[in-house]
């Protein structure tokens, strides 16, 4: 593959970024570290950007990292309830949900859901993480229970954006260079959002699967 100017760019960037976020087995990882400015993007037109595999996984990594947010809020509702962390039933509305809408979209349904189990996994690291800080500090709980259902409408609305990022970006997400530009991607999102370590390990198990190169096998 010929690579652009903005391209070795983006991929000399993306050996920074792949430190700061993938580990030995080839899995995003937090770092130890606290959070460090991000690598410089790659110079070139927005009109420009917007087509390029760089600009075409950007929203998978901005989406992924607005759904989390919603994690926060789905831990504060079922916090002190006794409801499950796990809601099979849920899932399966979601995954079939968003196989739907791949299908319409003539997108691969099967690469969706698996992005979409991981985006599921992710928001449930969130959801374990706070409720592990709120039962050793309890000072640190939510004060007010959110409705479960309005918050779910926001990430059905999520959902459907990041259906339609990932429809529009098989070859971004299939090339040599998805890897090293998601992780470009991911320390930008992590930078701008000011992701704590939680946030930020979440995030990395929501786009596992984003690469096909590297996706895992479905289970």
């Amino acid at each position: 593959m010929q690579l652009t100017t903005s391209m070795r760019r983006a991929l000399v960037a993306g050996a920074a970024a792949t430190a700061l976020l993938t580990g030995a087995g080839g899995a995003f990882a937090a770092p130890a570290a606290p959070p460090v400015t991000a690598p410089a993007a790659p110079s070139v037109a927005p009109s420009v950007a917007a087509h390029s595999p760089y600009g075409r996984l950007r929203p998978l990594a901005a989406l992924s990292a607005e759904r989390l947010a919603s994690g926060d809020l789905v831990a504060a509702a079922k916090w002190g309830t006794g409801a499950p962390i796990d809601d099979p039933v849920r899932e399966r509305q979601v995954l079939d949900a968003v196989a739907a809408q791949a299908r319409q979209l003539g997108a691969d349904p099967a690469a969706t859901m698996r992005i979409f189990r991981d985006q599921i996994e992710a928001s449930k690291v969130v959801q374990r993480g706070l409720h592990r800080l709120w039962d050793a500090d309890p000072s640190q709980a939510p004060d007010e229970r959110p409705d479960l259902g309005e918050i779910r409408k926001e990430i059905n609305r999520v959902n459907g954006e990041l259906v339609r990022a990932v429809a529009a970006s098989p070859d971004a997400r299939s090339a040599p260079s998805c890897r090293p530009l998601l992780a470009v991607n991911a320390a930008h999102v992590r930078h701008e959002r000011r992701l704590d370590a939680l946030h930020t390990v979440a995030l990395a198990r929501a786009l596992r699967s984003v690469c096909t190169a590297y996706a895992a096998p479905a289970g």
